[in-house]
């Protein structure tokens, strides 16, 4: 009897792992096959060629806010003989 209830417990544990693959595996098959239906009856546009809505009204904004707020020449913290977008400083310098 115990051999019995052994194997009944390796079987029952055995199901209890592998019922939620089976599942998926089968619900991956319908899945699959109403796909392939929907193609076959051309409710589905291949990939790729479905058209986007394109944006009525739009008005390129500008990327930094402060871009026209500085001035022309050097940016504060630069010596007075480095270009306006040279690094100032050392730090981050190896």
């Amino acid at each position: 009897m115990n051999t019995f209830l052994d194997y009944l417990v390796v079987l029952a544990v055995a199901a209890f792992l592998l019922a939620p693959a089976l599942y998926g595996a089968l619900r991956e098959r319908r899945l699959d096959r109403q796909i392939r239906a929907a193609h076959a009856s051309g409710a589905v546009a291949a990939p790729g060629t479905a058209k986007r809505p394109r944006p009525t009204s739009w008005s390129p904004k500008s990327i930094s806010p402060w871009a026209g707020t500085l001035s022309r020449g050097a940016p504060s913290g630069a010596p007075s003989g480095a270009p306006s977008g040279a690094p100032s400083g050392g730090a981050g310098r190896t």
